[in-house]
């Protein structure tokens, strides 16, 4: 079976799944290619990627959400629909896709299978938890933004049949976990300058922060600055006491494996966190809305409480790789998550 992987390269969650995910297939002798698209992911991806392209990128911004009118003018439509239109989808059996849009409307405008196998799709589920306030706008990207045929979603709790819970990669697995006092923080959409400004009125804590806008490491105070690299926040996660982050899924997800605090910041503008936000809410995570001074009773209570929630999260890279390559075999359809 020939299988095209098409991964959404804005932000790291998407690449971490896929290194789970990849010697799965690998394993199971699927002749395999990848396709990476964006410009914002931090995290090498071990794995020769035959398709490097551009694709539709959301640019961070440094206020707490995406960057719209950067996004704006880094988005091409005729360099868009060129790679589009070049794409050898039907040169596979199917192509595996996790939320990448390039291969989703390359596959919807030829009729290739195209097999969703993201976060966005547990999102867009009836039974998944939702913000009190809805983002239609956000909602149509949602869906529109890499359309699939057939799909599987991953969410922070299975809540109905075709959503499994998260694919932790095995570096998270295997981590030697400790605590040795410090608290990680990883919020890309805030610059480096506003989370020093906020932090820095919290002086007992030692804070290790994960800049997308630092290229060099340096300290203030209690808190050390250090630019993104997968062992280095490996690292920092597995050793720390909590962890800061925003509301999206892999780190958050990770961040409970691992049985560790969690606070979760939703960017602004950006519906597929705010959902995520309402999920983690009600399983007894602290959300905080925006990171500014008001933030610090919330973020003070959260050093100084103990609570953790706990979870089992098996490992279910395989289970799902089975499972999809069982029903696309036979040309049974895979249940939606939407």
């Amino acid at each position: 079976m020939r299988i095209l992987y098409a991964i959404q390269g804005t932000g790291n969650g998407h690449l971490s799944r896929a290194r789970a995910i990849i010697p799965e297939l690998l394993n199971r002798g699927v002749d395999l290619d990848l396709l990476v698209s964006g410009i914002q992911a931090d995290i090498p991806l071990p794995y020769e990627v035959k398709y490097c392209m551009r694709g539709i990128s959301f640019i961070f911004g440094k206020q707490g959400g995406v960057d719209l009118w950067n996004t704006y003018l880094r988005t091409n439509s005729f360099r868009i629909q060129q790679e589009i239109r070049s794409l050898p989808v039907r040169d596979y059996d199917f192509v595996l896709n996790d939320f990448e849009p390039i291969s989703a409307w390359a596959c919807k405008l030829r009729g290739v299978p195209c097999v969703g196998v993201s976060h966005q799709a547990a999102v867009l589920a009836p039974s998944a938890p939702q913000p009190e306030k809805r983002d239609h706008l956000g909602l149509l990207i949602l869906k529109r933004y890499a359309p699939v045929s057939h799909q599987y979603g991953f969410h922070f709790q299975a809540y109905e049949p075709g959503i499994y819970t998260p694919v932790i990669r095995k570096g998270i697995r295997k981590a030697k976990l400790s605590d040795k006092g410090h608290y990680t923080v990883y919020l890309p959409a805030y610059s480096d300058g506003r989370i020093l400004e906020v932090l820095s009125k919290i002086p007992d804590v030692q804070w290790q922060v994960f800049s997308k806008h630092s290229k060099k490491a340096y300290a203030f105070d209690n808190i050390v600055i250090k630019p993104i690299q997968n062992m280095g926040f490996l690292g920092s996660v597995s050793t720390a006491s909590g962890i800061l982050c925003a509301a999206g899924f892999e780190t958050p997800s990770e961040a409970l494996f691992m049985g560790k605090k969690l606070c979760v910041i939703p960017m602004k503008g950006q519906y597929e966190q705010q959902c995520n936000a309402a999920a983690l809410g009600k399983m007894g995570v602290p959300v905080v809305e925006f990171l500014s001074e008001e933030a610090l009773p919330a973020l003070r209570a959260w050093v100084t409480s103990n609570h953790r929630v706990q979870v089992d999260y098996p490992d279910v890279a395989g289970t799902v790789v089975d499972r999809i390559l069982a029903e696309m075999k036979e040309g049974s359809r895979v249940p939606t998550a939407s």
